[in-house]
């Protein structure tokens, strides 16, 4: 699954994260030879990856019943590369039960994939940037994808009934399968309601059942939640974004070290800090727009945030330059007046660049939409990101040199949901070989992570979040 290296240009283009177009590459008369192919499985998609020397023509087939995806490639030869997609599948992707491939006639390649589930496929091509050639991707969507509020809210609650549980045995009060009451209704749509999302999917509450006939015991009395752990608590729900990821690693440091990973790693770690934090006697939860190696594009990441009505956004990179000289951890927010410097307009560039390596779909419609959408962000929305921003970089500055010692302000894409505080922390210079190795330390990310937290709890102790609307 990780990036074939070929030759040493390939590692030169991807340092520091430029984008060099590769321009001039020739169809070959004998056919596209592979160059390498890859698979990047998540609960979110699978993607598939047939990078040629050469430009491909695919088209595709899609059955129900077993769901299969058949692709007829053009003007491919079956060499070694496409026989090693097959043994690059893992047992364990949530969309791909099976690959199969068969050379037909001529330069025809025909692709089985089986599904383990109902998917969406997006095929397309992308064409040479960076250290890539030509590329030929599978996006395999889940049609019925989970809820991602849904889930926050039921890991909450199933943390609640466990409590409530723990505390019913220790009263001997009846509980039913669930560790709720006897007799409670239905706390998942009661949660998700006071959290400001109303299913359409979900039938209206029962009425309330009348009270089971005298058994002779004594009724049993219902379990009060206490309110700083009950149902009737409001979550601060943090949406943190690990920068680039998949088939966009992001800046690579002289050492090897890829962009991609250590963000994850710091994102995870605060993940698990901020899922043990309460913030004005209400939990909070993260969010992760990726906990996996897989590219995410950048309206998509605004649009995760949104659907999980995220009270802050958080953008976590590794910053990289041309040189190894500079150092240093940087907090930038959203300007839509023109950068606060130039180093904040070469910064947003080169993160805005991000989807042309990841590779998009621009023929999809719902990245047209998207991309409109973040044109929406308020004069109100800055002003707290630069709150937020301030709140944090005062602790980030604890452990270790600020590269700037105010939040820098510029055009990033990732930056611009209109409703939800939003900035994008650049941990350290991965261009510079001791930052590189600061990066790579379990301390560093530890003491990275608590400083993120306590700027967040900060933050929300000046401007604790609204009530939620309950339009979804």
């Amino acid at each position: 699954m990780t990036l074939r290296e070929n030759g040493p240009n390939r590692r030169a283009l991807l340092q520091a994260g430029s984008l060099v177009l590769l321009l001039g590459t020739q169809q070959i008369a004998r056919g596209a030879s592979v160059v390498a192919v890859r698979i990047w499985p998540a609960q979110d998609y699978t993607r598939v990856t047939i990078e040629s020397d050469g430009e491909l023509k695919a088209r595709q087939t899609t059955v129900n019943v077993p769901p299969r995806l058949t692709v007829d490639i053009e003007g491919i030869d079956l060499v070694e590369g496409m026989r090693e997609l097959v043994g690059k599948l893992k047992p364990d992707d949530p969309n791909i039960a099976g690959i199969r491939v068969e050379q037909r006639k001529g330069k025809l390649v025909q692709l089985h994939i089986d599904l383990k589930q109902p998917i969406k496929p997006q095929v397309f091509n992308l064409q040479p940037v960076a250290a890539y050639q030509h590329r030929l991707v599978f996006d395999l969507y889940p049609v019925n994808a989970p809820d991602p509020l849904e889930e926050l809210i039921a890991q909450r609650l199933k943390e609640l009934d466990e409590a409530s549980a723990r505390a019913a045995r220790l009263l001997g009060i009846e509980t039913d399968a669930l560790g709720s009451p006897a007799g409670t209704e239905d706390p998942l749509g009661e949660l998700l309601a006071r959290n400001g999302h109303m299913p359409l999917d979900k039938p209206a509450p029962a009425p309330p059942k009348t009270p089971a006939a005298n058994t002779g015991k004594a009724p049993a009395a219902p379990l009060q939640r206490p309110a700083s752990g009950g149902i009737t608590d409001r979550l601060i729900i943090v949406a943190l974004d690990p920068g680039h990821g998949g088939e966009d690693p992001g800046a690579i440091g002289p050492g090897g070290t890829r962009e991609k990973d250590v963000v994850l790693k710091v994102a995870l770690r605060l993940r698990d800090r901020i899922n043990a934090t309460r913030v004005n006697g209400n939990p909070m939860r993260a969010y992760l727009t990726r906990d996996a190696d897989f590219f995410v594009p950048l309206h998509v990441r605004v649009q995760k945030a949104q659907r999980v009505k995220a009270d802050l956004f958080i953008s976590i990179h590794a910053d990289a330059f041309m040189t190894a000289r500079p150092q240093g951890a940087s907090i930038f927010a959203l300007s839509t007046k023109g950068a606060s410097s130039a180093a904040a307009r070469w910064m947003a560039d080169k993160e805005n660049a991000a989807d042309l390596v990841g590779g998009i779909n621009v023929k999809a419609k719902d990245a047209t939409v998207q991309r409109t959408l973040l044109d929406m962000s308020t004069t109100a929305q800055i002003k707290d990101s630069l709150k937020l921003g301030s709140a944090m970089l005062g602790e980030v500055g604890r452990v270790g040199k600020l590269h700037k010692p105010r939040v820098e302000q510029a055009g990033f894409a990732v930056l611009k949901a209109p409703d939800i505080p939003s900035v994008l922390v650049e941990t350290a210079f991965i261009s510079n070989p001791e930052e590189e190795e600061r990066l790579r330390s379990v301390q560093y990310q530890t003491d990275l992570a608590d400083a993120l937290l306590k700027g967040i709890v900060k933050y929300f102790g000046a401007n604790p979040p609204l009530a939620r609307s309950r339009q979804f």
